[in-house]
């Protein structure tokens, strides 16, 4: 729009605009009428612009030399009563007052819902729009839009932490990508759920794969490195701490052995006389303990075990038996988790029994030990009281076993499946009707094993307080090790219900034992010293194991 050139002078303009701005109404004070609340400087004037809509530029505050161009003459300017000219903040002539700007005298803006009294009006929303802004390809308001087809969006790493203000990561903190990097992703997880229990943050979660996974950031605290069995925790030097010298050794140092089983007749459905159940059942009718924590079968998936939390007899009976493969079981010592099968007390007076595997048993030990605060699952890991371990020299991936090796290579359906059992170095499978269905080389199912079992030396549970296994005994009967005077007092309260005698063969106990601790020493790529620190350093394992350091910050 080309502007019209008003040749009237200046004196002329300024007559035609209203000098007397209209102000907001000003509370009255106690003030004389003749005095001014605030002087005027001698000299001071300010000039704003039309176009700077109420900005005050440093240059045009105070007194100056010449004296500058008065706003009401810029204001006489750019007025055109009637005019469809536009103004520069955008508002047509038409639309302010009587053809004149919005902007007063001073430079600032008419108040929005204010008259020339200065009495406030009502005020008046906007209506939202309505299936504009979020309405997408016609999409529901709340659906959140996808990526492109064809675009590829980066994730930022880890490695933004030392990036952002240019700080690099201090050497002594440890990750979880610690833990990812050396354990998880290098398929030495044993699933034992230490890791999840130890987070005092409550960062790590189990993902879809049954494995540790990080679910919220990482406070690099090393918790769940330095408890993890196969990371920073040197778990012989566990041992000697739980149990002495001797574990270390030989195949520990009982305080009784016995071959027993349990006489009753719901054992048939149980592993080897049901000696697990009998101790559990009669700790809870004793009220020694609240509930136990076990492996149960999943309703979605036969054969595949769940942490299941029982506190009743018929609980037990109805879950008795053995599945191979782990259930990530201190990832489950949540209370709330269980808390509508719980006593209505507080936490702190419940008492829980453990049933795991030696690695587990190492994990809740090293926990109990410290006094530190281990977020949702402290009230759990305080609680456990007694510990049962069973006998165990390797565990399963539950898809390789049952999916590959007996289903698709076998023909065997997990649903077919009644019990199963490994002894005397071979997988034995048993139909609903008790009927054999595979008796074969537990060798020949060494890929579906977990990895990090190899580095397993602990067949036998030296931290535990009861140890319970086959190997030992005849059929229908457990090998029984209690190791502790709490493991003593559970084994005197269940033995009314037990037929027992003598440990039949302890040589293949340790005979066992010796076995799986040389297989360990093959497979463990750091040294076996059960004198050293109970805690190993990631810099050390690193060391060994060839894996990265500071691995979140390479993009891990």
């Amino acid at each position: 729009m080309t502007e019209e050139h008003d040749e009237r002078t200046t004196e002329e303009r300024d007559s035609d605009v209203d000098d007397t701005p209209a102000f907001p109404a000003v509370p009255e004070t106690d003030a004389d009428d003749d005095e001014e609340s605030v002087p005027i400087a001698s000299g001071a004037r300010i000039h704003r612009p039309d176009s700077e809509h109420g900005t005050i530029p440093a240059d045009g505050v105070g007194p100056g030399g010449e004296e500058p161009e008065s706003a009401t003459t810029v204001a006489a300017e750019t007025a055109n009563e009637g005019s469809s000219e536009i103004r520069s903040n955008g508002v047509p002539v038409s639309e302010t007052n009587g053809g004149r700007s919005g902007l007063r005298p001073d430079g600032g803006a008419r108040p929005a819902n204010v008259d020339a009294d200065g009495t406030l009006g009502d005020v008046k929303f906007t209506e939202p729009a309505e299936g504009v802004s979020q309405d997408v390809d016609g999409g529901a308001p709340d659906e959140r839009v996808g990526v492109p087809e064809g675009v590829d969006l980066e994730t930022p790493g880890y490695e933004i932490r030392s990036e952002m203000n240019d700080i690099e990561t201090p050497d002594e903190k440890t990750w979880f990508m610690e833990l990812d990097e050396a354990v998880i992703d290098d398929g030495r997880c044993i699933q034992c759920g230490t890791c999840v229990s130890a987070c005092p943050s409550d960062s790590i979660g189990v993902g879809d794969d049954d494995l540790p996974k990080l679910v919220k950031m990482c406070t690099g605290c090393s918790l769940c490195w330095d408890f993890c069995p196969r990371g920073g925790l040197r778990y012989e030097r566990q041992w000697k701490i739980t149990g002495g010298d001797d574990n270390v050794s030989g195949a520990g140092d009982p305080i009784t052995e016995f071959s027993a089983k349990v006489d009753d007749d719901w054992t048939g459905g149980a592993q080897d006389g049901g000696v697990v159940t009998g101790i559990l059942a009669t700790l809870l009718e004793a009220g020694e303990i609240d509930g136990a924590l076990i492996a149960t079968e999943s309703e979605e998936e036969p054969w595949k075990a769940e942490s299941y939390l029982a506190t009743s007899r018929e609980d037990l009976i109805e879950n008795a038996g053995t599945i191979y493969n782990q259930t990530l079981a201190l990832g489950n010592l949540d209370l709330g988790q269980w808390e509508h099968k719980l006593p209505d007390e507080p936490w702190e007076d419940i008492s829980l029994a453990l049933v795991g595997t030696p690695c587990e048993i190492e994990g809740i030990r090293a926990l109990q030990d410290f006094g530190w605060e281990y977020g949702a699952q402290e009230e759990g890991v305080r609680a456990v009281d007694y510990t049962i371990a069973l006998m165990c020299t390797k565990n399963f991936n539950y898809y390789s076993l049952m999916g590959e090796h007996l289903e698709e290579q076998r023909g065997i359906s997990p649903d077919e499946i009644g019990k199963m059992d490994v002894l005397h170095g071979k997988l034995m499978v048993y139909g609903h009707d008790g009927r054999m269905m595979l008796e074969e080389d537990i060798e020949n199912f060494h890929d579906a094993a977990l990895k990090g079992c190899d580095e397993c030396a602990d067949f036998t549970g030296y931290a535990a307080d009861i140890t319970v296994g086959s190997v030992g005994s005849a059929d229908e009967y457990s090998s029984v090790i209690v190791r502790t005077e709490q493991g003593l007092q559970a084994w005197e309260l269940t033995e009314p219900v037990l037929e027992y005698h003598d440990l039949e063969d302890r040589s293949a106990i340790g005979g066992l034992q010796s076995w799986d601790k040389k297989k360990a020493f093959e497979s463990l790529e750091r040294p076996f010293d059960p004198d050293a620190p109970r805690f190993i350093d990631y810099a050390d394992h690193a060391e060994h194991y060839g894996t990265k350091l500071n691995p979140h910050d390479a993009g891990h």
